[in-house]
C-alpha cells in the first residue's frame, strides 16, 4: 500500500496518507465506510487515538463525515478535491526537497524519467 508521507513523519501523518492514497486509488469511493478506528488501528499497529487524529483531520478539511454510531463515510467529491490538495503539497512541499536532491547528486531528470518509463 502507498501511502503519501515519508517513513520519518508522525505516525498520524503516516496514516493520513495511507488512507489518503487508497482513497485517491479508488480503494474507497465516495460513499464506502472507512475501516473503524480500532481496525485500522489494529491493521497498522497503531494507537486508537493516533488513528482517530488521522480520520479527524479528514472530517476536518471535508473528505468524510462521521455518521453517529455507524461509522465515517468518504464523501462525494472527496477524491477530487483530495487530489487538488495533494498535488500542491507535493508541487510546494516535496517537488523542492527532491528537485534539490537530484541537483545535490548530479542527476538529469529527464534521465530520471526515461528511465521510470522503461
Amino acid at each position: 500500500m502507498t501511502a503519501l508521507s515519508s517513513d520519518d513523519s508522525p505516525v498520524y501523518i503516516r496514516l493520513r496518507g495511507t488512507i489518503a492514497a487508497s482513497i485517491l486509488r479508488g480503494d474507497f469511493r465516495a460513499g464506502d465506510q472507512l475501516p473503524s478506528v480500532r481496525a485500522l488501528a489494529a491493521e497498522h499497529g497503531a494507537n486508537p487515538l493516533t488513528v482517530a487524529k488521522a480520520y479527524q483531520s479528514f472530517q476536518d478539511e471535508g473528505y468524510v463525515e462521521v455518521r453517529r454510531g455507524v461509522g465515517m463515510f468518504v464523501l462525494p467529491g472527496a477524491a477530487e478535491r483530495l487530489r487538488v490538495a495533494e498535488r500542491e503539497t507535493f508541487v510546494t512541499q516535496h517537488w523542492p526537497r527532491i528537485r534539490a536532491h537530484i541537483d545535490l547528486l548530479g542527476l538529469d531528470t529527464a534521465g530520471l524519467l526515461d528511465r521510470e518509463r522503461a
